[in-house]
């Protein structure tokens, strides 16, 4: 790797995000020289050293990519006043700069930092701009520095942005008291480079802070993949591993922690089970609270339910099955009740039922869903608002931390509470929910179970089913009309483990494609083809992965290319997930409850300007449009293609699913079946039978790690 002394002369590019630049040097063995770099550009005057490689870029000729850019501090009274004109700082310009400079020469920077009131003292500066020329300094200082410590101990100088974003004035500090918070906070920095930052730092292989800090990460890759648990000799392993030192310095700190309760352990036959302290209070905690609120309902005014259900029957020309009066009286009579069942078998009816028999006797009732776009979906099917859960449980960012202003101590004030997408709730997200339900409040939670499970740890809904705690209705009868939806049919189908009915011509098509890349073609045709027909929201594309010629990466790039290639005059940003544009369709990536987007939620670019970007989101009151800042674009990508795990809680009009051989790990039937039921009115399949038979056939589904279902049997054994 070439190593090159440069000055800055001017920046050509930079990316909002701080993720790429290009910038014009002067270099004493190369003259004049374009760099491109994946990171933020350093500022007009600064001198640095780079390491990378020459590239011959076809358009753009000779270019130096820079793989570290290390930048040293400015001493030369020129070098100072290029940095004061760059246009970094707020109320500099190059006359300012100039005069500033005249006054004070080399000892300027000095100055900026410790006497910024002097200032003043140059003609043209009053006290107000001197404050507003201080302050940039400082945060321009306090962000340099960041930088060069980040590249002193081998991190790349990118994460800067997102690190000053996160812990603000007070980064470094942090970083030094605790390197290992980076692998925790900072999407994209993992143990590894936080270990290599704190060995840098003096930290020892065999310290007790590196091994917390390897147990903590093993155990949070356990929770990322959705167990609240693990068995004792697994973790042990996985630390070991980690860490690379010998297992008896790892278990001495382990029962260190196990003894303080930092980690608690659980006996399940002959395997000891270790949780995080907060994922065991999260888990004992909803099987204590599901079994308490189970008994404890709010009779009904000795209504007669039966004739209310008979009436609204009359009323709405609706009849309902018997398993379905059977759902609506459970709900009535206990205090927690689940309804579960797949497409067309009538969820949505037995919402409305019960809603009838409960407003009817004055029930205060509330509706929620995880997220926003099932909340809608709930209140357009329901006729009745509802919220997300966050929402309604007064979610209230509060810095790093959060709270719900619906808790054990100001529940919520309603008589019944219905929560619709239930798979969809992990074990923390149903803890404070469950804190929040009043006692006497009837808790209805509806969903299907069959579907792919929540993101964040545990299996909740399926383990409240297995624990046989809670009544439980399972509907399974298609009903005439969704009978008739060859999407409907072939869902149950695919969930019996039988391959789904497919016609070229039906609203359920399958287009055999041998090649990848021909797959991959096709679906960008169709998509344009449809598009065209019903627009960008009705449509949309699903796939098991993200890697491969038709996964999520390929697809949205080629994608992109087609529906909103680059234009003159049209803004484009480059960020860590790629190019994007005004008019790209984009995804929320991770629950931002501040904003109130949540992972899955699709919108469109509709605005970037300077260092903001600006998404419209469907199902927002008009002109409601949300702001992304420059460390939160991060949070965004394109959203053409997207997976099948981020397609949960949301409906399309029209899905196109690509299921081929290079996806064989993720063929499994809970996700194909998740998949085609996010579609309303057509699937078209692309790829090859073989990758179908496999996904329908494989119902080999691993169970997570959580012991809910044996919390809640243990916890009535108690009573």
């Amino acid at each position: 790797m070439e190593k090159l002394e440069i000055s800055v002369e001017s920046i050509v590019f930079q990316a909002i995000d701080n993720t790429f630049s290009v910038f014009k040097a002067r270099s004493k063995t190369n003259g004049k020289i374009t760099v491109v770099y994946k990171g933020p550009a350093p500022l007009n005057g600064d001198q640095a050293q780079l390491s990378g490689e020459w590239i011959e870029h076809p358009k753009f000729g000779r270019q130096f990519k820079a793989q570290q850019c290390t930048v040293a501090q400015v001493s030369s009274i020129s070098g100072i006043e290029r940095f004061l004109a760059s246009g970094a700082i707020s109320g500099v310009g190059k006359a300012t700069a100039q005069r500033i400079v005249e006054k004070f020469g080399a000892t300027t920077l000095e100055v900026l930092s410790k006497t910024p009131e002097r200032l003043a003292e140059v003609n043209g500066i009053g006290a107000k701009k001197a404050e507003t020329i201080a302050t940039s300094y400082a945060e321009l200082s306090d962000m340099k520095e960041l930088m060069l410590f980040l590249e002193e101990h081998g991190i790349s100088s990118n994460y800067a942005v997102k690190i000053k974003a996160s812990y603000g004035s007070s980064a470094l500090r942090r970083i030094e008291e605790n390197p290992y918070c980076l692998a925790a906070d900072i999407n994209g920095i993992g143990f590894k480079t936080a270990d290599r930052l704190a060995m840098s730092l003096g930290i020892k292989k065999e310290e007790q802070e590196r091994i917390r800090a390897g147990l903590d990460f093993a155990l949070a890759e356990i929770a990322s993949a959705g167990n609240t648990c693990l068995p004792e000799e697994q973790l042990l392993t996985m630390a070991t591993r980690l860490l690379q030192i010998d297992s008896e310095y790892v278990y001495t700190t382990y029962t260190k922690l196990v003894d303080n309760n930092l980690l608690r352990t659980e006996e399940y036959g002959d395997t000891r089970l270790v949780y995080p302290e907060y994922l065991f209070r999260a888990e004992t905690n909803v099987a204590k609270r599901l079994n308490f609120l189970k008994d404890k309902v709010n009779n009904l005014l000795r209504i007669d339910y039966e004739a209310v259900i008979q009436k609204w029957e009359q009323e709405t020309g609706i009849k309902l099955a018997e398993n379905q009066i059977e759902a609506v009286k459970a709900s009535l009579e206990h205090g927690v009740f689940v309804l579960t069942g797949g497409p067309g078998t009538g969820k949505t009816t037995v919402v409305k039922g019960i809603m009838a028999v409960l407003e009817k006797t004055g029930c205060k009732i509330l509706l929620a869903a995880p997220t926003g776009r099932a909340a809608r979906r709930l209140a357009e099917s329901a006729g009745h608002s509802a919220a997300t859960v966050h929402r309604m449980l007064e979610y209230t960012p509060n810095g790093e931390q959060y709270f719900f202003g619906r808790n054990e101590e100001t529940p919520l004030e309603a008589d019944a509470v219905i929560i619709d997408e239930a798979s969809m709730l992990d074990i923390n997200l149903a803890n404070y929910l469950l804190k929040a339900i009043p006692v006497g409040c009837r808790l209805i939670f509806v969903g299907d179970v069959d579907q792919l499970p929540s993101v964040g740890p545990g299996s909740f809904l399926k383990d409240v089913i297995r624990s046989k705690m809670v009544p439980v209705v399972r509907l399974q009868h298609i009903f005439r009309q969704a009978a008739l939806s060859p999407i409907v049919v072939n869902a149950h189908r695919i969930n019996r483990g039988l391959s789904p009915i497919c016609e070229k011509a039906s609203d359920f098509a399958f287009v055999e494609i041998l090649n990848e890349s021909e797959a991959a073609a096709f679906i960008v045709q169709k998509y344009l083809e449809i598009v065209r027909e019903i627009g960008w929201e009705a449509v949309q594309v699903l796939s098991p992965m993200h890697k491969n010629p038709c996964g999520v990466m390929n697809l949205n790039k080629l994608l992109q290319g087609k529906v909103n290639p680059p234009a003159f005059g049209k803004t484009e940003v480059i960020t860590a997930n790629g190019i994007l544009r005004v008019g790209d369709k984009v995804m929320q990536i991770r629950n931002n409850y501040e904003k109130e987007v949540f992972n899955g939620d699709i919108g469109k670019i509709v605005r970037i300007n300077g260092r903001n970007l600006t998404v419209t989101y469907p199902g927002r009151p008009e002109g409601e449009n949300v702001e992304y800042a420059s460390a939160e674009i991060d949070e965004l990508q394109l959203a053409y293609a997207m997976s099948v795990h981020k397609a949960q809680g949301s409906e399309y009009n029209y899905v196109i699913m690509p299921l081929v051989a290079s996806h064989y790990i993720m063929l499994q039937r809970n996700l194909f079946y998740t998949g085609i039921t996010r579609a309303k009115n057509k699937v078209v399949l692309v790829g090859t039978t073989a990758a179908v038979n496999t996904a329908v056939s494989n119902d080999n589904i691993r169970r997570r790690y959580s012991l809910l279902a044996e919390r809640m049997q243990e916890e009535q054994n108690l009573v």
